[in-house]
């Protein structure tokens, strides 16, 4: 698991968030920090697959940090690679900047999300697709970006849609997957990354409050959780 979320417990919830819904255990996920420190040679067929966290990085940035612009750097070098080697990998959140920047994709300010509970329809090739399997061909997730695509980029499968942002899933090739919602959260998880990030521009921080009870009542189910699941059914080696 690559993390660039430059917040020790906003890191760690993540990390913590991946394991509990991917019934992954600590010993079969390596967390590497990409903002930390420089990302270290990464020998994939060592590995299963690649799954890239959320970020407090946007690739739309105006202005961006000499370590924004290092992760951004580590991580297209090894998307290039990836993709290009149809390598097992989930991005969530951050990961459709990354995947779709290689494509050539647009992603800006557009379909922008404030932090909320959202219906997920599922494409027919969505219902089809086994990262899907089990989930209702509409559902709920959690969601919260300030960027998105701005239209698929070329070349993908398009795997789920939304009203206010039309882009939510989508594959490249059999095994490059990635979602605008965020399959890791659940209402626990939402709540507590809102504490933290309640000052980082996603919402008022006076709607904290709100906000919580919110994420409580929504339709969120636990079926975003099934794509964490499915990614490590489907791809997870003994």
């Amino acid at each position: 698991m690559l993390a660039t979320r430059d917040h020790d417990e906003a890191a760690a919830a993540e990390y913590r968030s991946v394991l509990r819904h991917s019934g992954l255990a600590a010993d079969q996920l390596e967390h590497i920090r990409v903002e930390s420190r420089p990302l270290p040679p990464l020998y994939l067929a060592d590995y299963s697959g690649v799954i890239l966290g959320g970020s407090s990085f946007n690739i739309s940035d105006a202005q961006k940090t000499e370590i924004q612009l290092r992760v951004e750097a580590d991580l297209a070098a090894l998307v290039d690679e990836i993709v290009d080697t149809d390598f097992p990998f989930l991005g969530m959140c951050y990961g459709v900047g990354t995947i779709s920047t290689h494509l050539g994709g647009v992603i800006d300010r557009t379909f922008s999300e404030p932090v909320g509970a959202i219906e997920i329809e599922l494409t027919d090739a969505g219902r089809e697709d086994q990262l899907l399997e089990g989930v209702s061909p509409s559902f709920h997730a959690f969601v919260g970006h300030k960027e998105a695509c701005n239209g698929a980029p070329p070349g993908v499968v398009m795997l789920a849609t939304g009203v206010d942002c039309p882009v939510q899933m989508y594959r490249v090739g059999a095994n490059v997957y990635v979602t605008q919602f965020h399959p890791e959260l659940d209402a626990d998880d939402l709540a507590a990354r809102m504490r933290i990030y309640q000052h980082a521009g996603y919402f008022d921080p006076s709607e904290l409050e709100d906000l919580t009870e919110m994420a409580y009542a929504s339709q969120v189910s636990g079926q975003q959780h099934l794509v964490l699941r499915n990614f490590v059914a489907r791809y997870a080696r003994d």
